[in-house]
């Protein structure tokens, strides 16, 4: 058994946000079926690198879910989705705010046929507001939500991050947001409910105070590269044989062993290094101390000499490293899945470890429609009708 044995989710949701918050549940033991259209797919098929014509995106990202086509465009497709609805738990989906209404497939019609459904949607700015019809992705609401402002170097351009980091947290949201209103449903007895995620606003939360500091002192937060507003030091600096390590001194105690580790004791005395605030302020003295130290040593060194005096560093890697690191070998961080085509494939492990119901990876990402046939079947439809609707591009 599963922490979510029993659970049905179906994924009607594209690149990236929803369908990453449907694999998170997979992992967990819910039954994730993932709805495609037959020609197109999801885009994630496509996005990407591929090996053996394998997409490895989709490797990841379909993993644990059994696969459907359906086109719920067409009136047939809909009817066929509001039968699979009827028995299922939740739904993600991130269609531009009324198409699933014009299909026939809006949250008061589920609701009418199923009541306990879950629904969840997942757009660039919400079910309503000036903005909601506007087409949008991840990259837009990292500008939009203050993310790019504050990010990169002082005399730089504002910058964008090279992965998908609005999609990923909205991702975590999503299966955070489904959870609770599973708990509500279930321990309380109510009904199902609509979730409205905009990826926009668990950004505008993961910036922390800005929005506070901006209403309460009128303080607009700017680039600062790789230093803090809060504290410091708080930097990468280079070793003397060429490598980079993070410094962080969030805590008074850890900033003071800092200073006395790098020789420069006597800075503790002064009235500012008392305070995140104050040090932050000083940030160009205490960037110089501490990037001295670490210049004149290997980055061996700096690592031996830093937890000896319990403060934190960390090196900074790439994805090499991070398979060759033994913290992460230990905790399995990278862990090996099996594909039919490529063999073993390393992909990031489940999210979190659960002592008694752990999340594991079943199987990686399927063919499109592989399990189309078997699901449908299962509602009723026979072989020949499946068939007279596959030619006519309804699955």
């Amino acid at each position: 058994m599963t922490a979510l044995t029993d659970l049905t989710v179906v994924d009607a949701s594209t690149l990236f946000a929803g369908p990453l918050a449907a694999t998170i549940l997979g992992d967990y033991g819910a039954d994730v079926l993932k709805i495609e259209h037959p020609a197109k797919g999801d885009p994630a098929r496509g996005h990407g690198p591929a090996k053996d014509g394998v997409p490895l995106w989709w490797t990841m990202l379909g993993r644990n879910k059994r696969t459907i086509t359906l086109n719920l465009g067409d009136a047939r497709g809909a009817a066929i989705a509001r039968k699979l609805l009827a028995d299922a738990d939740v739904l993600i989906e991130n269609f531009r705010p009324g198409t699933l209404e014009r299909w026939g497939l809006g949250p008061a019609t589920l609701h009418a046929i199923n009541p306990r459904l879950v629904i969840a949607r997942v757009t660039t700015y919400g079910q309503f507001g000036p903005y909601a019809s506007r087409p949008g992705f991840g990259t837009l609401a990292e500008a939009m939500s203050g993310f790019a402002a504050i990010t990169g170097e002082p005399d730089g351009p504002p910058t964008l991050p090279p992965f998908g980091l609005a999609d990923g947290i909205s991702a975590l949201t999503c299966a955070q947001a489904i959870m609770t209103a599973l708990y509500h449903r279930d321990v309380h007895g109510q009904p199902g409910q609509v979730i409205d995620l905009a990826i926009v606003e668990p950004m505008l939360t993961v910036l922390g105070m800005q929005a506070m500091v901006y209403d309460q002192l009128g303080i607009v937060q700017t680039r600062t590269g790789n230093r803090s507003v809060n504290n410091a030091p708080r930097n990468t600096y280079r070793t003397a044989d060429g490598r980079w390590v993070a410094v962080s001194t969030s805590a008074q105690a850890v900033a003071e062993r800092v200073m006395r580790l790098v020789g420069r004791p006597e800075l503790i005395d002064e009235p500012w290094f008392a305070t995140g605030a104050g040090r932050a302020a000083h940030a160009d003295v205490l960037d110089e101390a501490v990037g001295a130290y670490i210049k004149a040593h290997d980055l061996a060194a700096v690592a031996a000499a830093f937890e000896a005096a319990q403060a934190a560093v960390a090196p900074v890697y790439d994805i090499a490293d991070v398979f060759a690191d033994p913290q992460f070998q230990a905790r399995d961080s990278v862990t090996t899945a099996h594909d039919p085509v490529l063999g073993p494939v390393r992909m990031p492990a489940p999210l979190y470890r659960m002592s008694a119901t752990p999340g594991r990876i079943r199987w990686t990402g399927r063919e499109r429609g592989a399990d189309t046939d078997e699901v449908l079947t299962g509602l009723g439809y026979p072989q020949h009708e499946l068939d007279a609707l596959r030619s006519e591009g309804v699955l």
